[in-house]
């Protein structure tokens, strides 16, 4: 080890110092060997120098996680057809519920509740889930089996507006049994799986209205709005239902400005007439009205789809 310059003279010093110490003079050797001994001690244990790290071994807290500003997901049930869904609903449902579906006018089959599923456009949920996953339906416990289930669905409602600011609104729509469901509210649209609110506006517009173009559909920035709705539903009844519904104005083109008109439904009944005794609509029926929830200015129109 080499030390600095100035260590030598150190050394000389606390020789000298210990040599006046001792009764009788020590072997020279002796005497620097134990000097250096003291030097070195006195070099590595000095006070003045800055003390070195230490080595933090506690276990480091991870800082909490962020609250989310929503329920997490519930878990969906899960049905491989839609007979098994319908034995599955039975127990569950009012007495004559079932029986009610696609024989009541306005209703809808158990098969287009299963096409829903399918699809994504709706989810079936226990109340009191006791997994946060999905699941097949057969595989719940004894006690889930008693509990009734909720159907949710997101809603994306589309405000359209004529010149001079009268809103659009479907009165009716006939289905393909020949029936007529009655709805008195703006285009609607159920969402599909990862879709936005404004994507499902302009296949809203697309499938219901029949205006394929996208520059004719002009979205108003800031005008989105939103609230849940807890209600039996028209077309299941017997059902309870969650609706989630996203509303949001536009302003579209090629639109009677006056009076009531008719579009043809485009985004149905493929997948129904595969299905077989699913109802789906064949045409939609339209009107202009000038006053909607007082002065509001909003309109979520009935809800249940």
């Amino acid at each position: 080890m080499t030390l600095p310059p100035s260590r030598p003279f150190a050394g000389k010093l606390t020789a000298a110092f210990l040599s006046s110490l001792l009764p009788s003079p020590p072997p020279p050797d002796l005497l620097l060997i134990f000097a250096a001994a003291l030097s070195f001690l006195i070099i590595v244990k000095n006070p003045f120098s800055a003390p070195p790290p230490r080595l933090n071994l506690r276990r480091r807290s991870l800082p909490p996680k962020a609250m989310s500003r929503t329920h997490p997901p519930r878990p969906t049930l899960v049905f491989s057809s839609p007979e098994s869904l319908s034995d599955w609903l039975k127990p569950r449902l009012p007495p004559g519920a079932l029986a009610s579906w696609g024989t009541s006018p306005g209703t809808k089959t158990v098969n287009n509740l299963w096409i829903e599923l399918s699809q994504g456009e709706t989810s079936l949920f226990l109340p009191s889930p006791s997994q946060d996953r999905s699941f097949e339906a057969s595989n719940l416990e004894e006690d889930e089996q008693q509990t009734i289930p909720l159907r949710a669905v997101h809603v994306a409602i589309v405000k359209i507006r004529n010149s001079r600011g009268a809103l659009l609104v479907e009165s009716h729509q006939l289905l393909s049994d020949g029936t007529v469901r009655t709805r008195g509210r703006p285009l609607s649209e159920k969402m599909r799986p990862g879709e936005t609110v404004e994507d499902a506006a302009l296949r809203a517009v697309r499938e219901e209205l029949g205006i394929a173009a996208s520059s004719s559909v002009k979205l108003v920035p800031g005008s989105y709005a939103m609230r849940v709705e807890e209600k039996a539903s028209v077309s299941y009844p017997g059902l309870p239902a969650r609706y989630i519904l996203h509303a949001i104005e536009a302003q579209v083109e090629s639109l009677p400005e006056e009076g009531e008109f008719s579009t043809e439904e485009t985004g149905e009944g493929e997948e129904e007439l595969s299905i077989g005794s699913a109802v789906f609509v064949r045409k939609h029926f339209w009107k202009w009205i000038d006053d909607y929830d007082g002065n509001s200015g909003s309109y979520f129109g009935n809800s249940s789809v």
